[in-house]
């Protein structure tokens, strides 16, 4: 079954408002095994999402609506279905029983303005919210569908999950499930993973497609398909020629990862941070368990602090100034020797926009220390001061895992 989504509401075309929901059930849909073919934004406007319904309709067999469905004049989509169905808006009793209800089991006040999302196109049926005042509608259209859902996303996640997709699924007949393996690949260039892999795309096996998904410091080497073991062979083949720059495999992110290493181990890290501030150590703590292996973090953000709290020679920031490999040595084995901890990490540099002590933006230098020896890695990174930033925090945690695991540590040789 060929379906469209569409996303409806001003804020989204503003940029006010980052899309996830059309994310979200594009994968969700697509996990179900249904054939994702268009995907629309459009404004609060009625004629416009009219067009866009059209259009919809035209390429897909069922479309899906997020947004609109709310109680202010902003929200259009039951005005623009029911021109759609070239049917009138009826006030359905049972729905606005359904409203009394849900705030008088709230002891709270209903505002009048509430009793619109009571309306409905006489030809569409409520679809159940269960955890708002605005009901979906579903709606038939010259042998399609179309569902509207609210663009709440915890509203909108359960609607679908609990009816629309099985619907949908149920019409086409329960088709297989679209499943995914990926592999994660730290700070090594999309097109260089590409190149790593044309063996495997020459001879990639039937029903799997092979797609590259690019983000600051990660590409993702998603494969999908509806056969398992061809997937996970697909996958392993990709890790033999891909090697040490696998950092992760499908949801394990690279902090994941080297938490293990050093959970494997019984080791533990301490971390101290200039530019990221704190990014490398809140990436780590957001895996559940990271107490485990982390035990400090210093943010170092001023030149004279990096003297008070991790011991890094004052001549030495007097001489090269914050933003220098030896200060990021100096940083990570003061963070260690000061957490004793096992392991020691650091960064500094310069995330932009303008220039620091005659350094230019993107000049990062990272370290790693342990009882066995440094590992100090200088870069010139490009892209804004967040991408800086983020990138600078995936090269720290690479340099760790590559390190923890005894793995080449040159950037020129990632495998």
């Amino acid at each position: 079954m060929r379906v469209a989504v569409v996303a409806v509401g001003d804020e989204l075309l503003l940029g006010a408002v980052v899309n996830g929901n059309l994310a979200w059930t594009g994968r969700t849909l697509a996990a179900a095994g249904l054939d994702v073919v268009r995907g629309y934004e459009v404004d609060d406007d009625v004629d416009a999402i009219v067009d866009v319904l059209r259009d919809a309709l035209r390429v897909a067999d069922a479309v899906v609506v997020t947004g609109g469905l709310g109680p202010t004049s902003d929200d259009r989509t039951r005005d623009a279905l029911a021109a759609l169905a070239g049917v009138p808006l009826v006030e359905d009793p049972a729905l606005l029983a359904d409203l009394d209800r849900w705030f008088r089991d709230r002891r709270r006040v209903k505002p009048p303005t509430v009793d619109v999302q009571a309306r409905r196109p006489r030809s569409a049926r409520a679809l159940t919210n269960a955890y708002g005042t605005a009901p979906g509608l579903g709606l038939e259209v010259d042998g399609r569908v179309v569902y509207a859902v609210p663009g709440v996303p915890l509203e909108m996640r359960a609607m679908l999950t609990d009816v629309v997709v099985p619907e949908l699924r149920g019409r086409a007949g329960s088709p297989a499930p679209l499943l995914t393996r990926q592999l994660r690949v730290a700070v090594v260039g999309e097109s260089l993973v590409a190149h790593r892999l044309q063996p495997l795309e020459a001879d990639l096996p039937d029903g799997v497609r092979l797609a590259y998904l690019a983000s600051p410091g990660e590409v993702r080497v998603r494969f999908t398909g509806t056969d398992d073991a061809a997937l996970v062979a697909a996958r392993d083949r990709a890790r033999e020629l891909l090697g040490a720059a696998v950092s992760g495999e499908d949801d394990e992110t690279l902090a994941a990862t080297v938490l293990a290493a050093l959970g494997v181990r019984g080791e533990t890290l301490a971390v101290a941070e200039s530019l990221t501030g704190g990014q490398v150590v809140a990436t780590l703590v957001d895996v559940p368990g990271a107490s485990q292996a982390l035990v400090a973090g210093v943010v170092a953000y001023a030149t004279d602090r990096k003297t008070d709290l991790l011991g890094v020679p004052a001549d030495l920031l007097d001489r090269e100034g914050p933003v220098h490999p030896d200060v990021a040595r100096a940083m990570a084995r003061g963070v260690r020797d000061r957490a004793r901890a096992d392991w020691g990490l650091a960064t500094t540099g310069v995330a932009g926009p303008d220039q620091q002590d005659g350094q230019d933006p993107g000049t990062v230098h990272v370290a790693v220390t342990s009882a066995a020896g440094d590992h100090v890695l200088s870069l010139r990174l490009v892209g804004d001061r967040s991408a800086v930033r983020t990138v600078a925090t995936a090269n720290a945690l690479d340099l760790l895992r590559r390190a923890v695991l005894g793995l080449a540590t040159d950037p020129e040789h990632p495998w």
